[in-house]
């Protein structure tokens, strides 16, 4: 009697090849911020003469060295990224789980007016003069690190995102057992929502690290402190002051010697990698936390 194929079990030429191409399309999305990574290693004036190489011809710290120069301030921009965007995320997250969790609610009778209201926030702004004057005079915001959190505190689309969660993810049956338990809306909340929450409550999150780690507009607006600007706004300053310099260098005082030495595109690339090297450690943290959302939000029988 013939044995029946097991069409579970995948043959071992299938698996390299799986494992093949799964290594291609790793290297091939790792490998742009790699070549970045080399390039602001690389000697500025080997560019011009060889152009951009996977082994640059000559190593130098010369754009590291020059974005260095500003000393204490890009150490304190940083700690200005960081806290602002530890604080905002936490604040984000709240404020957005509170919202998608009572627009999630049947029982909430206010339900359809809150969801059309958030809604219609995503398609209309209230624009940038009017939102200027209230953080700036109505809140006195102004050089404030709260004018760089509240702005993106609660986004629309997500708390749509987290709603839909809570209404497909979390089994009215747990939320029933929690009522028969004698626990009200909070205690249910916080003790039974937010725990099966974290795949969701971690995709938000993420969104929102990105967010405001990567914000600078606030900053161009509402900052004129030098001590509390955030590493983004910083580099901007810095490349704009660089262009400043070469647009300008046949009216100013500045000697043709030193800017022929002044790094230009490996600094640029050093400014990438400077602001995008501190967040990747962020995606290992959330990562766990997407795998169990194909476990979670199943009700034992």
């Amino acid at each position: 009697m013939k044995r029946k194929r097991d069409f579970h079990q995948v043959s071992p030429a299938w698996n390299v090849a799986f494992n093949l191409i799964a290594g291609i399309f790793a290297i091939m999305c790792v490998f742009p911020f790699l070549f970045v990574v080399i390039i602001s290693f690389t000697e500025e004036k080997t560019l011009a003469t060889d152009g951009y190489r996977i082994i640059p011809k000559a190593w130098s710290l010369e754009a590291y060295q020059y974005i260095f120069k500003t000393g204490d301030t890009l150490l304190r921009s940083y700690g200005v990224t960081i806290l602002v965007t530890v604080v905002g995320t936490i604040v984000s997250l709240l404020l957005i789980a509170l919202y998608a969790y009572a627009v999630s609610r049947r029982s909430f009778a206010y339900r359809r007016f809150f969801s059309l209201f958030a809604i219609f926030t995503m398609l209309f702004s209230g624009g940038m003069i009017p939102t200027y004057i209230v953080v700036t005079q109505l809140l006195g915001l102004k050089d404030s690190v709260w004018a760089l959190i509240l702005p993106l505190a609660v986004n629309a689309f997500y708390i749509m995102i987290l709603r839909t969660f809570y209404i497909t993810g979390i089994p009215d049956a747990i939320i029933e057992s929690g009522k028969i338990d004698g626990a009200g809306e909070f205690r249910i909340f916080t003790t039974l929502v937010l725990p099966l929450s974290l795949p969701g409550l971690a995709t938000i999150g993420l969104f929102s690290t990105l967010g405001y780690w990567n914000d600078w507009f606030n900053a161009l607006l509402y900052i004129d402190d030098p001590n509390k600007v955030p590493l983004q706004s910083m580099l901007m300053r810095i490349e704009s002051s660089m262009q400043f310099i070469q647009q300008n260098s046949a009216n100013s005082s500045i000697s043709l010697e030193i800017l022929q030495n002044m790094p230009q595109d490996t600094a640029r690339m050093a400014m990438v990698v400077l602001a995008t090297l501190p967040i990747i450690f962020a995606y290992p943290f959330f990562q766990r936390y997407f795998v169990q959302g194909l476990t979670v939000g199943s009700v034992k029988e």
